[in-house]
């Protein structure tokens, strides 16, 4: 007897742990199908660590096959799904097409950038939501570093040694944090560069962090400044240029860096499912099934979970929403498959971590705010429990960074043209 088939179409925290879970919950009774444009699970909260050299980029990339034992891993871009004749459409590396039919499919096709129309933007900023992006950031720094060192006009060397990050929420903060110790010690490595690197941080909103409490916002704040970080808030960028930024308030700022961290939007292969949206998110029941289709569920960033604990509101769109979303939704296909009762997503926060780099972090575990070296414990002890693999590779890395100096070369394995700001797929590298 044939077994039905569960098609999961996104490796992100939704779609890694709806694997995951169902293989445990539902194996033996289902074929489980993960469709994923990359061969790994990435634990993106680790990435301004990559770009700023404290963890090698393959410790955050977790790969599929061999973690997710009894799961079919098929490497493709979904590009349609036929939900009368119930099959997935696909799109391979190198052109191929292909289809998957499903008796259940969960869409966890996770977010993408966040554009707004300001002119100059997606020609001159980066985004930082992929390895390549990371990769890249990583040698454009340490790029300008060295051609700052060459040049003997101070203007251009001010400019090269300035680093401008638009948006203060997890990543965007992270990343300024991160980059001024990096900048500093790449700086203190050459003793014929005497100008201190220049990081800012822009935003609109009137505080760091503006999505968690003022403790936690008022730690970051204080450190990114005492570090030299020229936090602007109530600030954006008006204008990009070849050769610097025009400010909101009206100042330019030379710059040849502009990283843009403003936030995410539902991947926009959600928009042409056909199906009813809120914000650009699939709308769901409690219990994350399709109004409409019963066989098909969605989580994560992609789906507009109602959230019981705000009532008339959605869920945020947060790395612990996703995983735990994909853990309730692969129970409840499991359910569906006469194992267990399905259950609504019901999920009180349990605290957020920042990491701020060097022996710096905050965190508010249970609601108790910390700072300084408790929260930094705290910071990493959570990344280590929440990666599905790596761990001891990621705490070598870790220890390694704390007692010995940090390599920094610029390998050129992703030009600038290959990570271009863009809202698909921003885990792969562009070619041509």
């Amino acid at each position: 007897m044939t077994k039905p088939r569960v098609v999961i179409v996104g490796a992100g925290f939704a779609g890694y742990h709806a694997a995951k879970t169902l293989s445990r919950l539902a194996g033996k009774r289902a074929e489980i199908v993960l469709l994923n444009s990359t061969d790994y699970f990435l634990y993106l909260p680790l990435l301004p660590e990559v770009a700023a050299g404290v963890v090698e980029p393959t410790r955050i990339s977790v790969p599929l096959s061999g973690t997710l034992d009894g799961v079919r891993v098929v490497i493709g871009e979904a590009d349609r799904v036929d939900l009368q004749n119930r099959w997935v459409g696909y799109r391979q590396q190198e052109g191929d097409r292909g289809q998957l039919a499903y008796d259940r499919l969960v869409l966890a096709v996770g977010s993408v950038n966040k554009l707004l129309p300001i002119p100059g933007v997606t020609e001159y900023a980066h985004g930082f939501r992929g390895l390549p992006e990371a990769l890249f950031l990583h040698d454009h720094v340490v790029r300008q570093i060295e051609l700052a060192e060459l040049t003997e006009d101070p203007a251009e060397q001010r400019a090269r040694t300035t680093f401008v990050v638009v948006g203060a929420g997890y990543t965007g903060t992270e990343v300024a944090a991160h980059g001024q110790l990096f900048t500093d010690r790449l700086v203190a490595q050459r003793p014929h560069l005497t100008v201190r690197p220049r990081w800012m941080l822009l935003d609109i909103a009137p505080r760091v962090l503006p999505e968690l409490g003022e403790r936690m916002s008022r730690t970051a704040d204080r450190v990114l400044r005492r570090r030299g970080v020229d936090v602007r808030m109530g600030t954006s960028v008006s204008e990009a240029t070849p050769d610097g930024v025009m400010l909101t308030d009206g100042e330019y700022v030379s710059t040849c860096s502009l990283v843009w961290c403003v936030g995410v939007r539902p991947d926009p292969f959600v928009a042409e499912l056909g199906l009813r949206t809120e914000k650009g998110r699939l709308v769901v029941d409690e219990f994350l099934n399709v109004p409409g289709y019963p066989e098909v569920y969605a989580c994560g960033d992609a789906a507009a979970v109602p959230d019981v604990t705000r009532p008339g509101q959605i869920c945020t769109m947060t790395a612990q929403h996703a995983q735990r979303q994909g853990k309730l939704a692969a129970q409840n296909i499991a359910a569906s498959y006469g194992q267990g009762s399905r259950k609504p997503y019901k999920h009180y926060d349990l605290g957020w971590v920042v990491d701020l780099g060097g022996k710096d972090a905050a965190a508010n575990p249970l609601k108790v705010s910390l700072s300084g070296l408790p929260a930094k414990a705290v910071t990493r002890g959570y990344h280590l429990l929440a990666m599905p693999g790596n761990r001891a590779r990621v705490g070598a890395d870790w220890v390694l960074d704390a007692t010995m100096s940090r390599p920094a070369v610029q390998l050129g394995l992703v030009p600038a043209n290959a990570v271009p700001l863009e809202s698909e797929s921003p885990e792969m590298v562009r070619r041509g």
